[in-house]
């Protein structure tokens, strides 16, 4: 199963893909983000521990993230957690009136065996994927337009 969130952001592809691809300083521009420990970090990619709220739910996870900012693109790969297996993909669509921001979620190779039913992928979508990557994007797209005065 994939699923898939965007929004159009008024900047630059570039300027949206830096702003994104610091995992450290979300939890100050994404306010739903309890937190992000960066474990460890190189040029191009890190592994990092996350904490986000559905709602009132906390949801953790581990997730190494790797980095093309020439694309522009960021991948995530859950390393730990409910959804172990998952992968994640931002995309920066270049537009006359700023970027196109896509989240997409594969399900396809979750690992966790209660997850990986289609009844389980659906729960996981519908649940929790959409309304954080959402809320995630709405969020960015706050903080990169607020720059702009």
């Amino acid at each position: 199963m994939m699923t898939e969130q965007s929004i159009v952001v008024d900047a630059a592809p570039d300027d949206v893909y830096a702003l994104a691809q610091d995992v450290a300083n979300w939890p100050r521009i994404l306010p739903h983000y309890n937190y992000v420990h960066v474990l460890r970090e190189t040029q191009d990619a890190r592994v990092a521990v996350m904490s986000a709220r559905r709602n009132w739910m906390p949801v953790r996870w581990t997730a190494e993230q790797h980095l093309w900012p020439a694309i522009p693109r960021i991948e995530f790969i859950h390393i730990g957690g409910w959804a172990k297996g998952m992968r994640v993909a931002w995309m920066f669509d270049s537009l006359p009136q700023g970027t196109r921001v896509i989240i997409s979620h594969d399900l396809a190779a979750l690992q966790l065996p209660l997850v990986r039913t289609r009844l389980g992928q659906q729960i996981i979508s519908e649940q929790f994927i959409a309304p954080i990557a959402s809320r995630t994007l709405a969020s960015v797209k706050k903080a990169m337009e607020s720059r702009r005065g």
